[in-house]
């Protein structure tokens, strides 16, 4: 938002001079607003954390501290082997549902008169470019299920 210039403004209705502080304390009026709110619900936030870590009971046992797991004692390590092909698929996941996500908008503006064409070669070349990844992610064998 563009900082407010400070000039002499004329009211139209009787031709007087209205000072230049004035309507710059309007315009950082409606922002010590904001500011207000920010800073009382940080304050709530640290409150409830703080009145809860005073109020809890705090006696750890051996139970307590053990890792619990579905109702079920732990067996072994806590460190897990997870292969990556899974984020792969979280990863194109993620692609094609931003493409949807501009596909949508892309469908109301290409309707509007005048942003045929243009639109339509933007989202070409959009999906020129998904479908190269998507291209890259097969060659690769990302997409076959084993």
């Amino acid at each position: 938002m563009p900082e407010p210039t400070v000039v002499d403004a004329v009211d139209a209705a009787d031709a007087t001079v209205v000072d230049p502080t004035v309507v710059a304390a309007d315009y950082f009026q409606s922002y010590s607003v904001v500011g207000l709110l920010a800073v009382v619900g940080v304050l709530f936030v640290a409150v409830a954390f703080g009145a809860g870590r005073l109020l809890r009971p705090v006696v750890p046992t051996p139970e307590k501290l053990l890792t619990y797991e579905c109702g079920v004692d732990p067996v072994g390590e806590g460190w897990a082997h997870t292969q990556v092909r899974y984020y792969v698929y979280a990863f194109l996941y993620v692609i094609f549902a931003v493409d949807s996500i501009f596909l949508f908008p892309w469908a109301t503006v290409f309707a509007a008169p005048g942003y045929g064409a243009t639109t339509l070669v933007e989202m070409f070349i959009f999906l020129g470019f998904l479908a190269v990844g998507l291209l890259y992610a097969y060659k690769k064998g990302v997409l076959a299920w084993t």
